[in-house]
């Protein structure tokens, strides 16, 4: 008799252990690109402080255009499909901007940019911000890059953006399922010593 409830106890013990698991993040990874034009607040590139407005491949203000080869959690948005894009964009001074761009329920919120290269012709930014997706999806850190250049002195620059988001950022399950573990090897001692006595 003491041998069966033993049994039982242990495999109530070790049912919490196993199936008590929180459920996973799973983290939001590999890149998007995006393309289409840009107004800036000068015609001078040079001396470009934030895009006005956006334009996707079909002269739509507010928006972007994603562009083939996407990959990972991004490789499911076809290429063509419409990105509503945050306008303006301040990105000197870095303006932290929630909103940057959405698509297929993706949203990546801009924390701080850096200008690496300004010129007449040319103009490179990179920054981080935190993608957020569908359910299902963990929020995710992600580095970005923005380009553009001015060869002909056009009021609407074609860009490029691409995204890239990090693998392994998922959020820990934070030792809950080693604690229920622990918690029925415990138990699972205390009733054998209660069975011997």
């Amino acid at each position: 008799m003491k041998k069966t409830i033993l049994a039982v106890l242990a495999m109530g013990a070790l049912s919490c252990a196993l199936f008590s698991q929180q459920a996973q993040a799973v983290p939001i990874t590999g890149t998007i690109q995006l393309g289409g034009a840009v107004q800036f607040d000068s015609s001078s590139l040079n001396m470009a402080h934030r895009v006005n407005v956006w334009f996707d491949t079909f002269g739509n203000p507010g928006h972007s255009t994603v562009q083939p080869g996407n990959t990972g959690t991004f490789a499911m948005i076809l290429p063509g499909t419409q990105v509503t894009m945050a306008q303006p964009w301040i990105f000197n001074p870095s303006t932290p901007t929630p909103g940057l761009w959405s698509v297929a329920g993706f949203t990546f919120n801009l924390m701080s940019s850096t200008v690496v290269s300004q010129s007449a012709t040319f103009l490179s930014i990179e920054g981080h911000g935190i993608e957020t997706g569908p359910a299902g999806f963990d929020a995710t850190p992600m580095t970005w890059a923005f380009t553009t250049q001015n060869a002909g002195g056009h009021s609407h620059m074609v860009f490029s953006f691409s995204a890239n988001g990090s693998s392994g950022t998922g959020v820990p399950d934070g030792g809950a399922t080693v604690m229920l573990l622990g918690a029925a090897l415990g138990a699972l001692g205390m009733a054998r010593r209660f069975l011997k006595s």
